[in-house]
């Protein structure tokens, strides 16, 4: 970030100092100002870098729970050998002497970050002004690295800075207690299949969820049934990228399973009349839903994260869905599995960088069909093994009637929870509707677990 020590250019970069010593003065005078500073600031926020040495340790100071005032810090900036750099005890009593009240603290804090907001904007435009002068550099490329720095300086304003660890542990606690009251435990973002959530307890933020399987298991099925779920009972926005499937199939999808008609009468147009009312009921409730479509075609992971992004930020969504990895472009890579492999690796990322659930849906390799049992374990992962380690969670769908002669299935799926970063291992068993392309919970399959493959 830039500091007065790093301004070469001749128009001095946006700050005020004068807020900056108000800030420093009412911390030296209050603890209660302490508190309330470091909700919004840390020491890269200020201009002025004996400001930031300052400030630093009156938060180490802070942390260890000792008095902060003139002598303590000034004693602390002497251990440091760095008192005089910042200008003496004198400097400290100046600061303290030259505020009237700590009781507009807050609003001087938040001076001194929107200066140090604005600095952040003029650095990136900087960088991306030498990087496009870059014949090396593609513009997707820039564009990307921008986009991320934008998006993490709006979210710097939007949560202000540095916070006091009494005030997240009273936030955590209070959390904590918004789960015990929960009914079922479910903590994340529930998939709407109470005993699959029984064993994941929803899917969290920042996890990245791959469901894999072979064709006709039920793969989009499942990920439509966890987006309605999630936006129509539990109110989060989905984003759904579907590479595979157009905005209007996947429409219709939802449409079908939600009124419980049968899609194949829907498409070939033989739905009786009667059941059209059915339909006509259902749009309005899924036209409210916050579910938001994107069916570009073999979409580069830049472009999906610059979009999940701009998602983000104006509809606050809280879950994203790609329908499916291995159609989507990465970057040139000197093999395919490489390319995976950095799809993977890029879409972690962004569910660590906006803080939400990422859920992949993966195709798998043929080799799970050359056994006698054609339960799917984590080396069956098509084109690479930095999937599964990626992943916090990896879902495995299968389902037996697939590789039968009977004519009538029974519609039972194993879904398979082949990893869970941070939880069991199990099978769980639901219902697969092929009619209305939906899934239900089994009312009751066993009381023994199936044991996972491995």
């Amino acid at each position: 970030m830039m500091s007065e020590e790093q301004n070469t250019g001749l128009k001095a970069p946006p700050q005020s100092l004068e807020a900056e010593a108000a800030v420093l003065g009412a911390m030296l005078s209050s603890r209660e100002a302490v508190s309330k500073s470091l909700q919004w600031l840390r020491p890269i926020h200020f201009y002025k870098t004996s400001h930031q040495k300052i400030f630093s340790v009156m938060v180490e100071l802070f942390n260890d729970n000792e008095q902060i005032d003139t002598i303590s810090v000034s004693d602390k900036l002497k251990k440091n050998k760095n008192l005089e750099s910042v200008g003496g005890a004198y400097f400290l009593t100046g600061l303290v002497e030259s505020i009237p009240t700590t009781a507009n603290v807050e609003s001087y804090a938040k001076i001194v970050l929107e200066k140090s907001l604005l600095r952040q904007l003029i650095k990136v435009a900087q960088d991306l002004s030498n990087e496009a002068y870059d014949d090396h550099r593609k513009a997707e490329e820039i564009l990307d690295r921008v986009e991320q720095s934008i998006f993490a300086i709006t979210q710097t304003g939007l949560k202000g800075g540095f916070q006091p660890l009494d005030k997240i542990l009273h936030e955590s606690f209070e959390q904590l207690d918004s789960i015990a009251q929960k009914e079922g435990g479910v903590i994340g973002v529930p998939s709407g299949l109470a005993d699959l959530d029984d064993v994941t307890s929803g899917f969290h933020p920042s996890d990245l969820i791959i469901i894999a399987g072979r064709p006709s298991m039920g793969k989009t099925a499942l990920a439509l049934n966890i987006a309605r779920n999630a936006s129509i009972d539990h109110k989060v926005g989905v984003g759904i990228f579907s590479l595979e499937m157009a905005n209007s199939q996947l429409a219709m999808r939802l449409l079908c399973s939600e009124a419980k008609v049968d899609s194949h009468l829907v498409r070939t147009g033989k739905l009786p009349k009667g059941k059209w009312k059915n339909l006509s009921m259902t749009v309005g409730t899924l036209a409210d839903a916050p579910i938001y479509l994107d069916d570009s075609p073999g979409i580069s992971i830049l472009e999906l994260r610059a979009k999940a992004r701009r998602l983000k930020a104006e509809k606050n969504i809280g879950l994203i869905i790609v329908d499916y990895l291995q159609l989507m472009q990465g970057p040139p890579s000197e093999s395919r599995q490489q390319e995976i492999s950095n799809i993977s690796r890029s879409l972690k990322a962004l569910a660590k960088e906006l803080d939400l659930p990422v859920i992949a849906l993966s195709q798998l390799s043929r080799a799970v069909e050359t056994r006698s049992d054609r339960k799917p374990i984590l080396s069956d992962l098509r084109e690479s093994g930095a999937i599964e380690q990626d992943a916090d969670v990896v879902i495995f769908l299968y389902r037996p009637f697939v590789y039968t002669e009977e004519e009538s299935d029974d519609g039972k799926v194993h879904i398979i929870v082949a990893k869970q970063r941070n939880g069991p291992v199990r099978t769980v068993m639901a219902s697969f509707i092929s009619r209305y392309t939906s899934f239900e919970d089994l009312s009751f399959y066993g009381e023994e677990d199936i044991q996972v493959p491995f």
